[in-house]
């Protein structure tokens, strides 16, 4: 599971932040990776990966404005960020979640078989969600509902909403495969080798 300091971190091995422009990065671009960060969570956080040796800070005077920390990397967090990123991915089991995203948007931290292999573990284990779950019974049942239930709705509600999750994890797997792909044409990715077969 992806922790907040991940991206951070993501985002500090880029250039420097400071708190209020990280808080506006996750209001516009970011709030897909972390949504509801407020002001002081995020201050909160990065107190405490400078107490970790994380990220270390400089004042940046500001002129009829109060002066501002700017927070950039340091050697121990890069370390971090590093063991993150190369770590196994384990996909959860919900598609579409954020740390699959992290991953992918700083996949350019390591190295192209590592993010062709995340890429191909998401797609495996999609796919794989798809052939099990798709032809399975989905008849709703109702045993004591309350009166207000209404019985034929909520079963036409959770037929539309099945439909609507069908659609969007066939929509996720395609993106999959075209990122897998325009990565490859690019020579982002390298395939990993599979091993020769045995005698």
């Amino acid at each position: 599971m992806i922790k907040f300091e991940h991206i951070l971190l993501g985002l500090f091995a880029q250039r420097p932040w400071s708190g209020y422009d990280l808080k506006k990065w996750l209001t516009e671009g970011g709030k897909f990776f972390r949504s509801n960060a407020d002001q002081s969570q995020i201050y909160r956080l990065l107190a405490r990966m400078e107490g970790n040796g994380w990220i270390t800070h400089t004042v940046d005077p500001r002129e009829k404005r109060p002066d501002a920390k700017v927070y950039s990397m340091t050697e121990r967090g890069r370390a971090e960020l590093l063991e993150w990123a190369s770590s196994p991915y384990v996909p959860p089991a919900r598609f579409q979640d954020p740390d699959f995203l992290v991953r992918f948007v700083f996949g350019g931290i390591v190295d192209p078989v590592a993010l062709r292999t995340l890429l191909d573990t998401e797609l495996a284990a999609r796919r794989d969600q798809v052939a099990r779950h798709r032809g399975r019974d989905r008849t709703p049942r109702f045993v004591d509902a309350i009166p207000e239930v209404d019985v034929d709705r909520a079963r036409l509600l959770l037929e539309l909403s099945h439909i609507r999750g069908m659609s969007e994890i066939d929509a996720w797997i395609t993106w999959l495969e075209e990122m897998r792909v325009a990565l490859d044409a690019a020579k982002v990715t390298t395939p990993p080798v599979a091993p020769p077969p045995s005698p």
